[in-house]
């Protein structure tokens, strides 16, 4: 198909008085080309349906459950579903037709910016997500980090934001990574600086020790100074959780990972892919044990005799039934105490790994919860015959003869013979 520019040197040419033959000659093409094109011709462009009409309905079906899913997401459900284009096409259809709502409110404001540079291996971006609404019914919390030099995110499910869920978080988040950072830049966060300053918690500088990283707050009010853990978040939270197929935070933490590792890794970044950038950052080597942090969590224990922690649960004895108890674990031993409310240790039990689903009894309390049911149920005496014949035994019949004499003893008796006197005597 000629181009604008080649239609109006054949224009150009035929009005200086060249034939045909010889403008097909000069440009190479086909003299009949060269006739039609000369006789007002033009190609009919955007006749054909669009590749994406037999999806239409499904696209616009997803655009009234998510006007902001990505087009990824969106170019993975379709291939499942038959279509055989690219993603090119799809983003480009999908403009043509303007199938995605307008969204006044997510309009970037027009303001300057710059890129900030990223040594390789020179720095970790950590930041706290927050999902309020959970197939679960209960908030999760996400501790994510992301590599600022190759853009690698990676995030880990945690029960709570206080500072031993936030060292056990980041231990679990860098073993993902397999290394650490140089640096951590992290926001003002609560559990890791004193509240309105810049001055590190004793706690937090010796959990940055304890992995050999430094740490860099932002400034206030500069959320785009940790701009690619923010990018990263906005990027799991609409590519991943949004079309999430997870029921319990376990099948979230593993759908996760596996997200970050076969979708996450592999997105395209200067000339080459996340993963292989990140595989290529110095690095510093991890502990071998995480830091010493103490978890400790409110239970109430069930009437199975257990408790949920972590992901799994853990006996108790049958007496402390529906007793608020204390779950302590500290970070790397293998080992979880159950306390009473005096304090005293009433279990202890191999640390399951978090999310693994397990239930951890011991053979005492599985041994005592047995012999309390049964002996709920077992009470020595015969079991009683559903339908055998019982009268009222001697004993019923005796009572009910009594009761028979003194409903007798206290009737009144009317005597006719005082009536018929009375009358004699009014007369």
């Amino acid at each position: 198909m000629l181009t604008q520019e080649d239609v109006v040197e054949i224009h150009a040419l035929r009005n200086r008085g060249w034939t045909i033959a010889a403008i097909a000659r000069h440009t190479g093409r086909d003299p009949k080309t060269i006739r039609k094109h000369l006789s007002g011709w033009e190609p009919r462009r955007g006749t054909d349906p669009s590749p994406i009409e037999p999806h239409r309905a499904y696209l616009e079906a997803r655009f009234v459950d998510d006007p902001h899913i990505f087009a990824t997401v969106l170019f993975d459900e379709l291939l499942e579903l038959g279509f055989d284009r690219s993603y090119p096409t799809l983003v480009r259809e999908l403009r043509k037709l303007a199938l995605r709502p307008r969204c006044s409110c997510c309009r970037a404001a027009d303001q300057l910016s710059a890129e900030i540079p990223h040594e390789p291996g020179a720095e970790l971006q950590i930041d706290w997500l927050e999902l309020r609404e959970t197939p679960w019914g209960r908030p999760a919390y996400v501790l994510a980090g992301a590599l600022s030099h190759s853009g690698r995110i990676r995030g880990v499910f945690s029960e709570g934001m206080s500072f031993p869920h936030l060292a056990a978080a980041i231990d679990q988040l860098l073993r993902r990574f397999g290394a650490t950072a140089h640096s951590w830049r992290t926001d003002r966060m609560a559990t890791f600086v004193y509240p309105g300053s810049d001055r590190l918690r004793p706690e937090a500088a010796e959990l940055a020790k304890h992995y050999g990283a430094a740490v860099a707050i932002c400034p206030a009010k500069r959320p785009q100074r940790k701009g690619v853990v923010e990018r990263g978040i906005d990027y799991l939270t609409r590519s991943w959780w949004t079309a999430a197929p997870v029921k319990t935070p376990a099948q979230a933490q593993s759908d996760l990972d596996r997200f970050c590792a076969t979708k996450a890794d592999q997105r395209r970044r200067d000339g080459t892919t996340v993963g292989s950038l990140a595989d290529a950052e110095p690095l510093l080597a991890l502990p071998a044990a995480a830091f010493p942090a103490v978890l400790e969590a409110q239970r109430i224990v069930d009437r199975q005799a257990m408790v949920a922690f972590e992901g799994n649960r853990y006996s108790t004895g049958p007496e402390l039934v529906g007793q608020t108890v204390t779950v302590r674990a500290r970070l790397g031993e293998l080992t979880v105490e159950i306390r009473s409310a005096s304090g005293a240790v009433v279990a202890r039990h191999r640390r399951a790994p978090s999310g693994a689903g397990q239930a951890i009894r011991a053979s005492d309390h599985a041994r005592a919860l047995e012999h309390e049911v049964l002996a709920q149920f077992s009470t020595g005496a015969a079991p009683r015959k559903r339908k055998a014949n019982r009268p009222p035994g001697e004993a019923a019949q005796a009572e009910a003869r009594k009761l028979k004499e003194g409903s007798a003893a206290d009737a009144v008796v009317i005597d006719l013979a005082a009536y018929a006197e009375a009358a004699e005597v009014a007369r």
